[in-house]
């Protein structure tokens, strides 16, 4: 469900399993272009972003595979759940993307849907590079230990 956070804004989706998956190198805020139901549906915390990613198609940046479910007030005029949405993003910042994604092979990955202080939908995406296997140990074994270490402090002080 959609939680306000102390910055004004109020998150709506997160993608967890991304910063498991990859090495988020660089983020960055880009607008999304929604239908008026879509954005209903939004308030509602009716979405999900985590199996989607972002692609350059016809000229943009669109957000591929991700869910925002149709919302039931909007008898007429329905949206499609799984529809392509485009992103919007300097142009500067959509060639440095481009260009990471073509030369090293990286994927842009959806990090966050949140509504922004003046109440505008938003999506941290990020740039990244797939973890291997040993990373993913490597990962969760150095958080495990930093939540021992945390449990350790708590109980001795």
């Amino acid at each position: 469900m959609a939680s306000k956070r102390d910055d004004g804004t109020t998150l709506i989706a997160e993608n967890r399993k991304a910063r498991h998956e990859f090495f988020i190198t660089d983020s960055w805020e880009a607008g999304i272009m929604l239908l008026g139901s879509e954005v209903k549906s939004l308030r509602v915390g009716q979405t999900n972003v985590a199996e989607s990613y972002a692609s350059f198609e016809d000229g943009g940046l669109w957000l591929i595979n991700s869910y925002i479910a149709e919302y039931k007030g909007a008898s007429l005029f329905q949206h499609e759940p799984r529809r392509k949405r485009r992103l919007l993003l300097h142009a500067s910042e959509m060639v440095k993307l481009a260009n990471a994604v073509d030369r090293k092979g990286m994927t842009i990955v959806p990090l966050e849907l949140y509504f922004n202080a003046k109440g505008m939908a938003k999506l941290k995406i990020g740039l990244a590079e797939g973890k291997k296997l040993h990373d993913k140990r490597e990962s969760d074994a150095k958080r495990d230990w930093n939540r021992q270490k945390a449990r350790v402090m708590r109980d001795k002080g």
